[in-house]
């Protein structure tokens, strides 16, 4: 998509010379700049208002390498996309296999998030100078007939940099969903199932540990009641008084 949108974009930046004698103006220089935007090879003939006399003059820098970096990673990222979509759809046992599809599929989308971000900045400061290298007030001073007062030089259309603009919110906008997708990845790698295992272990090492440490559960009895150990001192305490109790009444009964 971000190569098409250069591709199919073509800049325009329209100007006017008016000279002091009408016979030697140009009031339609019409300048063309597009992707990659070497404005350094981008030359147009501007009147010097001397006569006849015209002269070629070329535009200011070269933006190519960040326009070229932003529209690699783009389609690299599209022909990812559109591979691992297939890999999903018709091959997912070979793709869970071993836990390599999944892995491979994480390390991809960190990599390509990483270099959304780093191709969207790159591209977004090579706009910025873009336009700053195309601004019609820096083109007019490249023209000698401008540097003269009595000579007119105006600006009759500025280059529309919406198609431009909207690249780069769409380069960031990519490394928003690939950062996204990040975790929905990782939990296909099975690291985030095993670190939920390990509170279920940890609580059955209590459990074993509080059984050896004196809860035993066969003192639960066949009918589901408790029974505490004999150890245990308010039982002690207990059935000596109810044998005190039984004792009492009896011996008293026997000296009447």
């Amino acid at each position: 998509r971000c190569f098409l949108i250069f591709r199919l974009t073509s800049l325009r930046l329209r100007l006017s010379v008016d000279c002091a004698n009408k016979t030697e103006s140009d009031l339609n220089i019409d300048i063309a700049f597009a992707y990659p935007f070497r404005l350094h090879q981008v030359n147009f003939d501007a009147p010097t208002c001397e006569g006849k006399r015209r002269e070629k003059l070329f535009l200011i820098g070269d933006f190519s390498s960040s326009a070229e970096f932003f529209v690699t990673i783009a389609v690299f990222a599209f022909l990812y996309s559109l591979a691992a979509t297939v890999v999903y759809i018709f091959f997912q046992n070979k793709y869970r296999e071993n836990n390599r599809g999944p892995l491979i599929d994480f390390i991809v989308t960190v990599v390509f998030s990483f270099m959304w971000l780093v191709g969207s900045s790159a591209w977004a400061k090579g706009l910025s100078d873009l336009k700053v290298a195309t601004d019609p007030d820096e083109v007019l001073l490249l023209m000698s007939a401008c540097k003269q007062q009595t000579n007119k030089c105006m600006l009759v259309h500025r280059p529309v940099m919406s198609s431009l603009n909207t690249s780069v919110v769409f380069g960031f906008l990519n490394f928003i969903l690939w950062a996204g997708n990040i975790w929905f990845v990782f939990k296909e790698t099975g690291w985030h199932s095993s670190g939920m295992r390990h509170p279920p272990d940890t609580m059955e090492k209590q459990s074993s540990s509080f059984n050896q440490g004196g809860y035993n559960q066969d003192n639960y009895g066949p009918t589901g009641g408790y029974n505490q150990p004999a150890s245990y001192g308010q039982v002690g305490e207990y059935s000596q008084q109810q044998s005190y109790s039984q004792s009492g009444p009896t011996s008293f009964a026997n000296q009447i």
